[in-house]
């Protein structure tokens, strides 16, 4: 691992914001439209974060998968790689770079009782490790993801895993924007605070209003994620086990 983020291959990574909306040819060729692209990647974030659950692995292993999926549909279609595949690979990867390795037939297991009425999202072994393969090439093999955790803040920060904020801005930047949230929420003036750190302010309160834009816009159920009405009709757009 690198010493630090600024020396980091996740830093030299870092994309804007249009990169990050780009919807890839193949997909654009099937009807997806941006809106539909970023509802995607909103629910099988929390399809990663349900398996998860399920497999019962600590919060940053979640982090890492949630930035790996964000981070291959910078570079490849979800036509191509398809994100019902996609999900629990990136979960399995980034289980083993966290040092807290999760066995497929585990996700496998997990997989066909939570999706029962679902064949799309039925896998088995050999499609994970498959997988897991191209989505090395995918990632040029770069694994290291930091995170804004530590210090505090976990709900708003989980919630930025919502959101492409991670390929976006360093992440003590996102760290900032959710204590600037947390304390017009408690109406704690910590101005002078943040004067000593010497950040632009601009760039915090832009990502807090993305935050918070995020939160009115999609007003997601914390537990079961988008409606089925909602996400259905896009999914059924992707070809299965792409």
């Amino acid at each position: 691992m690198a010493a630090n983020f600024w020396t980091s291959s996740h830093c030299k990574q870092l994309l804007d914001q249009e990169d990050v909306d780009k919807v890839p040819q193949a997909d654009s060729d099937r009807g997806i439209t941006p809106e539909e692209f970023r509802l995607v990647k909103i629910h099988m974030s929390f399809h990663i974060w349900r398996l998860a659950q399920q497999v019962k692995v600590r919060q940053r292993v979640i982090a890492t998968a949630v930035t790996y999926f964000r981070r291959v549909y910078t570079r490849k279609s979800m036509t191509e790689y398809d994100p019902r595949l996609v999900a629990p690979t990136c979960l399995y990867l980034a289980s083993k770079v966290e040092e807290s390795t999760v066995q497929a037939r585990l996700l496998v297991f997990y997989i066909k009782k939570m999706c029962a009425s679902d064949e799309k999202y039925r896998f088995e072994i050999k499609d994970i490790l498959e997988m897991e393969m191209k989505l090395l090439e995918a990632l040029d093999y770069y694994l290291v993801v930091y995170h804004p955790y530590r210090p505090l803040l976990q709900g708003i920060v989980n919630d930025t895993y919502k959101m492409d904020l991670i390929l976006i801005h360093p992440p003590y930047m996102i760290a900032l924007a959710c204590i600037y949230i947390a304390s017009v929420l408690k109406d704690k003036d910590i101005t002078l605070w943040f004067e000593e750190l010497r950040v632009d302010m601009n760039i915090v309160k832009n990502i807090s209003m993305e935050i918070l834009d995020f939160y009115d816009t999609y007003k997601i159920d914390p537990q079961r994620g988008l409606p089925e009405d909602k996400i259905a009709p896009v999914m059924n757009k992707l070809p299965s086990k792409a």
